[in-house]
């Protein structure tokens, strides 16, 4: 029972940190400066109840998204094409799932690969909304326009998913029982 207690305090700290940042990052206009990624590949390895996983990044964009919604001028809820995204962030809990043992060259590799995929997945949702057109050169537009935000995601999915592995594997070797040697 402890242990769900713990993860669910831990699951909801991290939904509010991550929805607080999310909110900060777009108030700054320093677009896509929130892990949100990382909570959701970090939730997928490490997260025993898969449901509580895919809960955390998909509750903290929620939750932002209603902040955007009711206190700012920014759109939260745009459009056909954030259920893509909401897909993608998905997509990257569900790698999550797949990574098994987790290792320090495993987190940067997974991580590469969940920007990439949430980049091309969620891109291709906003062509999709017709922003650009319905052509090859507005696909094109899409993803080009997109370059500087994946940057963003890119480097802060890196050091999010290093921050969360690393603290969470340190805090169990602090908090671990001690065996002694007799």
């Amino acid at each position: 029972m402890k242990n769900n207690y713990s993860t669910i305090l831990i699951a909801a700290a991290l939904i509010i940190i991550t929805a607080v940042l999310r909110i900060f990052s777009a108030e700054m206009f320093i677009p896509n400066v929130t892990p949100v990624a990382a909570v959701g590949l970090f939730g997928g390895a490490v997260i025993a109840d898969k449901r509580l996983a895919y809960l955390l990044p998909l509750l903290a964009m929620f939750i932002a998204d209603v902040y955007f919604t009711v206190f700012t001028s920014v759109k939260g809820f745009y459009g056909f094409e954030q259920t893509i995204v909401y897909a993608a962030m998905a997509l990257v809990t569900f790698i999550g799932t797949k990574m098994g043992k987790v290792s320090g060259a495993k987190v940067i590799g997974y991580s590469l690969v969940a920007s990439f995929l949430f980049f091309v997945v969620s891109n291709f949702g906003y062509f999709l909304a017709g922003w650009n057109g319905y052509s090859f050169a507005g696909l094109t537009k899409t993803y080009i326009d997109a370059i500087p935000f994946y940057k963003n995601s890119v480097v802060t999915d890196l050091v999010g998913s290093v921050a969360l592995f690393g603290l969470y594997f340190a805090g169990k070797k602090v908090f671990a029982p001690q065996t002694q040697n007799a």
